[in-house]
Formats: C-alpha cells, sequence, structure tokens
C-alpha cells in the first residue's frame, strides 16, 4: 500500500481489514491500533478498482494505491439510517440530577435557578445552602484546572452583586484531578464528588463526598 499526497507513506505486504464505506471513505486497520486506521482516505474521494489493484484518489489528486495480493473475506452491508449517538452521563444530565438531589450537598438546601445568567456565560447551578448564603456550583464530567478557573470567573463577577454576595463556590465532579482540587481548596472552592450511578437510581453504594 503507497500513499502519495502531502508526503508519501508504504504499508508492506500484510493481512488487513480494508473499509469502504458508502460516504466513499476507505480505510485500512490492521489487528492493534484500537480504532484508528493505519490508512484512510477521507471523502470525498473516488475508488477505481482494477484486478488486484485499487487506486483511491482523493479531492486535491493524492492518491492511495493498494496492491491485493489474496482477498481472505469479501463482504458487503447496508447499514441502513444511523440513528445518532446517544451519549449517557454527559454534563446537562448530571446538572439535572444535582438540580433535583441537592441534599447531595446538604441539608436545606434550596435551587434558585438552573443555567443562573453572567456576563461570561450561565452558572451551571445557583442555589442557597441551609444557612441562605448563595452558592455557585459549576459541574463537570472530570474536574480540572480549567473548571476551577472558570467557577473562579464567575465567582467574581457574582460577588459583585450586593443581592448575592457573599457566593461561595462547589465544583462538583464525577472525578476530579488532584491538581484542581489543590487550587479548588486554595481558592476556598469546595470539591464534591459525584457518583453518577448512584444519582441516577442504578447503584446502591453511598455517594462519594468530598
Amino acid at each position: 500500500m503507497d500513499y502519495a499526497g502531502r508526503l508519501s507513506a508504504h504499508l508492506p505486504l500484510a493481512t488487513r481489514l480494508i473499509i469502504v464505506k458508502a460516504d466513499s471513505s476507505v480505510l485500512v486497520h490492521s489487528d492493534g491500533g484500537s480504532y484508528k486506521p493505519l490508512n484512510w482516505m477521507s471523502p470525498p474521494c473516488r475508488l477505481a478498482e482494477q484486478a488486484g489493484r485499487w487506486v483511491v484518489t482523493g479531492k486535491s489528486g493524492e492518491t492511495l494505491t493498494i496492491e491485493i495480493e489474496e482477498i481472505i473475506s469479501d463482504s458487503e452491508f447496508q447499514l441502513g439510517q444511523d440513528p445518532g449517538l446517544v451519549k449517557d452521563g454527559v454534563e446537562s444530565h448530571l446538572q439535572q440530577l444535582l438540580a433535583e438531589q441537592l441534599g447531595v450537598l446538604g441539608d436545606g438546601w434550596r435551587l434558585v435557578r438552573r443555567e443562573y445568567p453572567t456576563a461570561i456565560g450561565p452558572v451551571d447551578l445557583m442555589c442557597r445552602d441551609g444557612a441562605g448564603a448563595s452558592v455557585a456550583v459549576e459541574i463537570k464530567r472530570r474536574g480540572e484546572i480549567d473548571g476551577v478557573e472558570q467557577l473562579t470567573r464567575y465567582l467574581e463577577l457574582l460577588n459583585r452583586d450586593p443581592l448575592l454576595a457573599p457566593v461561595r463556590g462547589v465544583l462538583a465532579a464525577q472525578e476530579i484531578k488532584p491538581q484542581a482540587r489543590v487550587l479548588a481548596e486554595d481558592r476556598g472552592i469546595r470539591c464534591v464528588t459525584l457518583d453518577y450511578e448512584v444519582m441516577r437510581g442504578t447503584d446502591d453504594s453511598a455517594l462519594r463526598l468530598f
């Protein structure tokens, strides 16, 4: 297999899996490397088949030439209409679940608003704790330093509002990186680790709060 285009690449003779999709893309896989193909041609492209030789030409004139020594299996399937990927456990799901289960954060908490607007974007949850103090909650699947910085910016703005101030912050995530936890605690932001399976009622173990 030889690619000629922005650069040149060669794959020696070996057993490969060649996939030709309905969108005209061509992908060449080995038995390793997970999902990533060894070589590919993205659509739009044109496949010209000859005896023992395929030539795939891309939109910019680049070519992928496949020399076929032996065909072990040749199958064709129509996959039909793709309904699309439905993700589970995304941040919007966590936000909805936490808004309905504020007891996870503490006794007597109540929701003021989801997607509370600020000049630099919405805060996931604006709440009042058991003592009536304002708390801004930022929700992530994975809590990293960027999430801490984002919540810090929200808190700076919210604390300028005399009707809200003082406003504390909570970073809630399924996983919180150690560096993010250190930075959050240094800035007075509480970190809460959420167990998604428990919150949606598919696991009986206790929520882990930190």
